[in-house]
């Protein structure tokens, strides 16, 4: 959208403004013609170093001359400012911010300096120092031709007059006398003036191109907040749902209105706003902040002007605190996950696999997508393959960084449907967890089938059963299959003995989840999600307030999690009771047990005539277990130098109940 590619100078911008200039310059040499021709000292080398007496008595006699030159030259401005001169960037300057004709003229006499040196020793001549050679308040009041003591005509030099409140004169020296200040014109005023676009070096890290969305984001509500872009500059705060949202919109509405804009990272530190409003009003364009700080105040209030568009976007609501002029306040609408459109657009070229199920589980807004289809064909190109569903979710999950990491511990799955052993129907359940986080913003966004009341759009599951039946794997499998990352809630790290702070601990965990594309696992979950209890005591109380605060955040919340318990009846109903799927997995049987011990021997070296189904007929052992054995059998094994021998099997399966208390068949009067 916004291009901050510098351009050169172009000669008949330049051209203009000289054309200009020269009457100012005319206008200038007349003044010290006439000066000069009165004043006693005009032919004194020390001129402008010391006041003789003759000097003091031609400075009392002296009175401002007309300023027929200037004038013409102003009038020329506003003429083309009122035709709106293609080439005449001064003209545009004056007509866009409503300048004056007094307001023009200082103007010019300020910028002469800066692009004809002629004018150094004139005005050094008429401030009547050689050492000051640019145009003071006094010296710009008299070649304007005006008396220095009107009060209205001092006031153009005010703080909160135009040229200075837009940045466009400064005066400079406040400890001397009025009429002796210095104006100066910012060099990036000059420099666009000439023609070059170049943006301020003040800027340099502060800016950036804003990228155009990479989908059709051009519904309803796009197209009206274009139309009021485009009417006047307004000032909007876009409360995003998903980070990445806003930003989106606002980029695709800011196109449609025809509008470039700059782009500001608020994290990027010391913010120039004076530089920075400068900029928008030289080129014409609107500024979007996007994330508003967590102190957002100071910035509202510095760039929530009357003049230029600026669009803010976050995730926190609105606080009428942060200025006294409220922006026009939105909240943005949803972006489609997976937007099937946005990623085909992105990637440039029809894909090999199912594009619309490999990207529905993600919710990436703004430019991530282009930029996760980017990252997808290098990596492809890397590998000398064309772009793959795992290529685009490997590049997609980089794109929604986690701050989870500090709260829960990632796995990235390793597994798959075939690496698990269970009955029809708990497996037919765990596939309807992942078809319901591809199809939930259909089903409950779409179809209008949410419950409302602030209800997330978020898939919860509960995996109930003993110790060791795959619950955990279950869990990395549904995230394999949907291509995210699972994250293990580790549960010191968010149960505090200090009242409220297990609750603060949880709160981080589900607004990470909300904004991040994974799967949260509340492994043991019954320690967090347990029964309430009678109140007995001010620990019943607050422990009570613990369980109501999750029921109420698991409401609203829009990610996937996971519960994992081993004894179902030990989680509370009313937390059940807001779980899409309650999935029992229940002990394996003699025939399962068989499928596990054979399922861990896939990859293992094994003697001949080794078979596991004397272990699976006489050692009840769920699917953890059996691995365990699988693998004592392995390290013996290895010890040895041999494969894996039943022999081998039957003594890890008798580790595993001894390690668990048990009775081994065989021993202790069996």
């Amino acid at each position: 959208m916004t291009q901050h590619a510098s351009s050169r100078p172009d000669p008949d911008v330049a051209h203009a403004l000289l054309t200009r200039l020269a009457r100012v310059r005319d206008r200038a040499a007349l003044l010290v013609e006439q000066r000069s021709a009165t004043d006693p000292t005009a032919s004194d080398p020390l001129r402008g170093l010391y006041l003789s007496d003759d000097s003091v008595r031609h400075l009392l006699d002296s009175a401002p001359m007309p300023g027929e030159g200037v004038a013409a030259a102003v009038d020329g401005v506003m003429r083309a400012a009122t035709t709106a001169a293609g080439g005449d960037r001064l003209a545009r300057l004056v007509h866009r911010h409503g300048l004056t004709e007094l307001d023009a003229g200082l103007l010019l006499v300020a910028l002469a300096p800066d692009v004809d040196r002629t004018f150094e020793p004139l005005y050094g001549y008429l401030n009547d120092d050689v050492s000051r050679r640019r145009a003071t308040t006094g010296l710009a009041l008299d070649l304007c031709g005006l008396p220095v003591h009107l009060a209205w005509a001092r006031a153009r030099f005010h703080p909160s007059a135009p040229l200075s409140a837009l940045g466009l004169v400064e005066v400079a020296e406040p400890e001397r006398p009025f009429l002796s200040r210095t104006l100066r014109v910012p060099d990036r005023l000059v420099a666009h003036l000439l023609g070059d676009d170049e943006p301020d070096a003040a800027l340099a890290g502060h800016i950036r191109p804003l990228i155009a969305p990479s989908g059709p984001y051009d519904g309803e509500f796009t197209r009206r907040l274009a139309e009021r872009l485009a009417a006047t500059p307004l000032t909007v705060y876009l409360r995003e749902h998903r980070e990445g949202d806003g930003l989106a919109v606002a980029s695709a509405a800011l196109r449609a209105a025809e509008l470039d804009a700059l782009q500001i990272t608020a994290d990027d530190g010391d913010i120039p706003f004076p530089e920075l409003l400068r900029e928008a009003r030289l080129r014409c364009c609107a500024l979007v902040v996007s994330p508003v700080p967590d102190e957002p105040g100071p910035l509202v209030r510095a760039l929530s002007t009357a003049d230029v568009p600026v669009v803010f976007t976050g995730e926190r609501p609105y606080d009428p605190r942060w200025c006294d002029r409220d922006p026009l306040v939105l909240e943005a609408p949803r972006l489609p996950a997976g937007a099937g459109a946005a990623w085909s657009a992105a990637l440039g070229e029809e894909p090999a696999f199912d594009l619309a199920a490999t990207v529905a589980p993600y919710h990436l807004g703004g430019d991530r997508i282009g930029r996760a289809a980017r990252a997808a064909q290098e990596l492809a190109a890397f590998d000398g393959t064309p772009t793959t569903a795992a290529h685009l979710r490997l590049a997609a999950r980089q794109q929604s960084a986690s701050g989870l990491e500090r709260h829960a511990r990632r796995i990235r799955p390793d597994v798959g449907w075939e690496d698990l052993v269970l009955p029809d129907k708990p497996l037919a359940q765990l596939r309807e967890i992942a078809l319901r986080a591809r199809h939930r913003d259909q089903v409950l966004g779409d179809w209008r089938l949410s419950a409302g009341g602030g209800r997330g759009r978020g898939v919860l599951g509960l995996f109930a059963g003993e110790s060791g039946t795959g619950k955990t794997m279950s869990a990395e499998v549904v995230a394999a299959e949907l291509g995210l990352d699972l994250y293990v809630v580790q549960l010191s790290s968010i149960v505090d003995k200090y009242v409220g702070e297990t609750e603060k601990n949880l709160e981080r965990i589900f607004t990470e989840a909300g904004r991040t594309d994974a799967v949260l696992l509340f492994d043991e979950a019954d320690a967090v999600f347990g029964k309430r209890s009678e109140v007995k005591d001010s620990h019943d109380r607050y422990a009570n307030m613990e369980s109501a605060y999750l029921l109420q955040r698991l409401e609203s919340f829009d990610g996937i999690a996971l519960l994992t318990t081993n004894l179902r009846a030990n989680i509370d109903e009313a937390f059940t009771r807001r779980l899409d799927l309650v999935i029992d997995f229940p002990f394996p049987d003699a025939q399962q047990r068989l499928a596990l011990w054979r399922h861990s021997l896939v990859r293992v070296p094994c003697a001949e005539g080794t078979d596991p189904g004397a272990c699976a007929r006489d050692f009840e052992l769920a699917g953890g277990s059996i691995r365990s054995a699988v693998v004592t059998a392995a390290y013996a094994a290895a010890g040895r130098g041999d494969p894996v021998t039943t022999a081998d099997l039957l003594e890890g399966a008798r580790r595993e109940y001894r390690k668990a208390g048990r009775l081994v068949p065989g021993e202790g009067g069996w």
